[in-house]
């Protein structure tokens, strides 16, 4: 079964101070454009492909939409609440990690046996 890898997009764009605030909805599209390499390809060190990758949106970015390759979940309210489902839900019993810096997250999703990862794992690719 392929590692399930849930994105943080907010956390993710967020990460690095390059203007993202003035197009939340743009940012979240360049980061998933740079995401379908990652699922062909894996993440280097912790996670062999193929892997289904998840992009997690809220507030601005909520009207992203799936590509190949990148399935875009729109969270109705936070999106760390989203996070949490989704790794409950479709990471029991399978390889889960969770791209996030968010602390509280992290501990979250750890808690449900989820392994976890900073931005830096899916910005190497083309700016994010």
């Amino acid at each position: 079964m392929d590692t399930l890898v849930i994105v943080d997009a907010a956390n993710v764009v967020g990460s690095v101070p390059d203007g993202w605030w003035r197009d939340r909805h743009g940012a979240a599209e360049r980061l998933r454009d740079t995401l379908p390499a990652y699922a062909a390809d894996g993440l280097p060190g912790l996670a062999q492909p193929p892997l289904e990758l998840v992009l997690v949106v809220e507030g601005a970015a909520r009207g992203v939409t799936s590509v190949a390759g990148v399935r875009v979940v729109p969270a109705p309210g936070s999106g760390d609440d989203k996070i949490v489902e989704l790794v409950a839900d479709e990471g029991a019993g399978r390889d889960c990690l969770v791209v996030t810096a968010d602390r509280g997250l992290r501990d979250r999703v750890q808690a449900l046996g989820a392994r976890v990862t900073g931005p830096r794992a899916v910005r190497g690719r083309g700016r994010a």
